[in-house]
């Protein structure tokens, strides 16, 4: 089954915050509530129309998402009902060719999603303490 793949644009940003948000609730339980509301609010304000971002749809309806910036994956983000599919993979690759992409950052305490970039073929170059936001969620550092 083809899942294609195109540019978001705003009217998608209700649908890819749906998806953030299942996907968040079932991988970052080590998320405080209130730093769940703070991305909730700042994603699609701050960062979503700032960013190419793409969605990967099946029966024309977006099941994930994915951005990239300076090389950098800064998003990647599949629906929880939607995972297992290949979905990721799939996102993961047409992002890499697009973008030429050779870095993540992940949470550490994400242990689900270093396993999935380990197997694109990632390794872990640094940690920090601190998220992009100056959060206390460590991060690792991967790259190609």
């Amino acid at each position: 089954m083809s899942h294609p793949i195109r540019l978001a644009h705003a009217e998608d940003y209700p649908r890819i915050m749906e998806i953030w948000e299942s996907a968040v609730k079932a991988t970052h339980h080590f998320l405080a509530e209130e730093d769940f509301e703070y991305f909730k609010e700042v994603i699609p304000r701050d960062y979503l129309p700032n960013l190419e971002v793409y969605v990967i749809t099946e029966n024309r309806i977006a099941e994930g998402f994915a951005a990239v910036a300076e090389g950098n994956l800064e998003m990647l983000f599949i629906h929880n009902e939607s995972r297992r599919k290949g979905l990721g993979r799939t996102l993961y690759e047409f992002m890499k060719d697009k973008t030429g992409l050779t870095k993540v950052d992940v949470n550490e305490q994400n242990p689900q999603a270093i396993g999935f970039y380990e197997k694109m073929g990632f390794r872990q170059i640094g940690r920090s303490e601190k998220d992009g936001s100056g959060k206390d969620y460590p991060i690792i550092h991967m790259s190609l």
